[in-house]
């Protein structure tokens, strides 16, 4: 009956949480974000306190704690939701706020033993011991916190590929991946402060699994019913859109508007146009290597002819979903034209495009329709090497394209492949 009650508790907890801290949420437009971020930051306290000592007994055996079933479990899925309606610029505001803070309380804490105390009360005295685990783990919680946060949102779009618009899915899903991380992650630190035993790690995770759910079916009622995109309500101004769209990590806002090719469920050529250029500039100021992949169908015009258009309109679905699917977590895809896609790959020189552009090649070979089959021929360009605008950048990627077609399409070519091609570039096939 105990365990009954606890879990019961815990729902009770988890729903009173993701309430009161989403209704600050919903209200950033009147009262801006700090409501939420301070709600954030005190309950962080309270969170590591409850995860180091206090835990309950559930059906099965199962021992968890409320400070990471509901309030560590709600705080990530809270982040990824202001992500979703915000951007990653955002999102890190409150995790470096965490960071900084905790490390602040473990040297501050490390000062104060240092005074001569005087006790106020018999038997009662600061314990040390005490805070210098909190300190140890609240650092150590918010630094997997911090990978939790990079790992969740790049989980949650690469999930569009496979799920859709199917927002609890995704959730779920994402939520899922990341808080298994994060038990073992954070399991490892707390046993090595307190002793935990493994009973912690196996019911904290059942315990998390069963939270996640809850807050995937209640974020997905917030998303979709309280707090919709701003595309789908009255129709905004020019002026509203293009301040709400600031750069790369703002693409959710552009893609609920006009950034989803309705076909192939790629980002289109605005969305190219508006996040392209301003990763190429960011990679190109912070001396961080980029690559640009132009990928473009072979004999795509024969195979509508051969087949309708109907069965060539199937094969770009499937050619986007292979790209998409070998692609990087972190890298972008976008419908540029026609038959033609462009890969986004932030952090890749020139050697590694080039092994995922094989992979792409590749995996779109050896893909199997109704229609029959179909190649790509790709071409690569990366920065700094090749050139260091988006303009340059794509004329490279462009001619390299070209070369490919030349040198027999279905092929990639790259820097270390290039060759001359001096004829006048013709209407691609």
């Amino acid at each position: 009956m105990a365990e009954i009650q606890n879990v019961l508790l815990l729902a009770g907890d988890a729903l009173l949480y993701f309430v009161a801290l989403a209704t600050l949420l919903r209200a950033r437009d009147r009262i801006g974000l700090g409501p939420f971020f301070c709600a954030l930051g005190v309950l962080h306290f309270l969170e590591t306190y409850l995860a180091s000592i206090f835990y309950v007994t559930l059906p099965l055996g199962i021992v968890a704690s409320p400070g990471s079933t509901v309030l560590f479990a709600g705080k990530l899925m809270l982040l990824l939701l202001l992500y979703i309606r915000e951007d990653a610029v955002i999102v890190r505001q409150p995790i470096y706020g965490l960071l900084f803070g905790n490390v602040l309380v473990f040297a501050l804490g490390f000062i104060l033993r240092h005074h001569s105390v005087l006790p106020l009360a018999e038997g009662r005295s600061a314990d040390f011991v005490f805070l210098d685990e909190m300190g140890g783990l609240m650092v150590w919680g918010t630094a997997i916190l911090f990978l939790d946060c990079i790992v969740i949102i790049l989980f949650y779009e690469r999930t569009r590929a496979w799920f859709g618009g199917h927002v609890f899915a995704r959730l779920l899903l994402s939520g899922a991946a990341v808080l298994t991380f994060d038990q073992v992650a954070f399991f490892t630190g707390l046993s090595f402060l307190t002793g935990a035993g493994l009973p912690v790690l196996i019911g904290g995770w059942i315990a998390k699994m069963g939270a996640v759910a809850l807050y995937a079916a209640l974020g997905t009622l917030y998303l979709t019913r309280y707090d919709r995109p701003l595309g789908r309500r009255a129709a905004p101004r020019i002026r509203d859109v293009l301040d709400t769209l600031t750069y790369r990590e703002r693409y959710e806002n552009l893609l609920a508007r006009t950034g989803c090719d309705a076909l192939t469920g790629t980002l289109d050529r605005h969305s190219l146009e508006a996040y392209g250029r301003r990763a190429v500039d960011s990679a190109a100021a912070a001396g961080r290597p980029l690559s640009l992949l132009l990928i473009d169908l072979d004999h795509f015009k024969e195979f509508n002819d051969r087949h309708g258009h109907s069965a060539g309109d199937r094969m770009l679905k499937q050619v986007a979903h292979e790209i998409m699917t070998a692609t990087r977590m972190s890298d972008f895809t976008y419908r540029f034209g026609g038959e033609e896609f462009v890969v986004i790959a932030d952090g890749l020189e020139s050697e590694a495009a080039f092994e995922l552009a094989e992979a792409v090649r590749a995996a779109v070979a050896a893909t199997r329709a109704a229609g029959g089959t179909i190649t790509v021929s790709i071409g690569i360009a990366s920065c700094p090497r090749d050139a260091a605008g988006y303009d340059a950048l794509f004329e490279v990627a462009d001619r390299r394209l070209y070369e490919s077609k030349m040198g027999g399409r279905n092929r990639v070519v790259g820097a270390s492949m290039a060759f001359a091609v001096t004829a006048v570039r013709p209407g691609r096939a």
